[in-house]
């Protein structure tokens, strides 16, 4: 156990990973997985509000937050299979945003009778595909950064995604950015830029995802970079019966600029597939 009460640490062969899991588990138990970059944390309004009648389980992926760094390739997929197996948590609603949706969608694929319902949040697969100029030069920056090592230009980087393409960090909530930054600094100082990509990708993930039979919640901010609307769109194309959400005046974070709104659309739909 570590810091809080209800965060603990999993023991793995490559280091342990840290994941925060509270709730009476009366309801069907909610998997929370982060974005890129960030860590459990940006979780917290939905773990207040859900845990009330939920069991919740929010890890920080491999490499983030206080979860080890890979010293071995590693599947993010199969990290969470193996916590959960380890929780005898399934099947679950699966929750991710951004990079959390991909391990999500990847999970449904790659370990099915874990995952009982899924929700994407501002992504589709683990596959993403950007063709929008905003998107490719925060990228550009991204690739720039790492290549100097410079940490707090990375950051700087990463922040714009709190601001989408059509406002700027000052028209964004001071909170929420300074939270966004505080877990990307803490994620971002664990790395080099020159460390090897230990991290195995999932594939073929988009033709295997429109096989997927079951409930399917696709959720955006219409202020969010038009890829990654695109993207979260298109896999609810894919999965039949699927359903999409949009939260109003947020960008890639909405569970963090309008967690009430957030939390309302995500309610109605865990009610819905009980």
């Amino acid at each position: 156990m570590t810091g809080a009460s209800d965060v603990y640490e999993f023991p793995t062969a490559d280091g342990s990973l840290v994941y925060r899991d509270t709730g009476p588990g009366s309801g069907p138990p909610l998997v929370l997985l982060h974005g890129g970059f960030l860590d459990h944390r940006m979780w917290d309004d939905q773990v207040a509000t859900f845990a009330r009648r939920h069991r919740v389980i929010a890890p920080d992926t491999r490499g983030h937050g206080g979860s080890a760094n890979a010293s071995v390739p590693f599947r993010q997929t199969d990290d969470l299979a193996a916590l959960l197996r380890h929780l005898d948590v399934g099947p679950a609603v699966v929750v991710g945003l951004s990079m959390g949706a991909g391990i999500a969608v990847d999970t449904a694929l790659e370990h099915p009778g874990l995952v009982g319902a899924l929700v994407v949040v501002g992504a589709g697969t683990s596959e993403p595909a950007y063709e929008d100029p905003w998107a490719l030069a925060v990228q550009a920056e991204w690739a720039r950064a790492a290549a100097a090592g410079d940490a707090a230009a990375f950051v700087d980087a990463t922040m714009l995604y709190a601001a989408g393409p059509h406002r700027t960090l000052d028209e964004v909530d001071p909170d929420v950015v300074r939270r966004l930054r505080e877990m990307t600094e803490r994620t971002v100082a664990k790395h080099a830029g020159d460390e090897p990509q230990l991290l195995v990708p999932v594939t073929d993930t988009w033709a295997r995802a429109a096989r997927l039979r079951l409930p399917v919640l696709a959720v955006t901010g219409d202020l969010d970079g038009p890829d990654n609307i695109a993207m979260a769109e298109r896999l609810a194309r894919s999965v039949p019966g699927s359903r999409t959400a949009t939260v109003e005046g947020t960008a890639h974070y909405p569970n963090m600029e309008r967690p009430e709104a957030f939390d309302a659309v995500l309610r109605e739909f865990v009610e819905s597939v009980r």
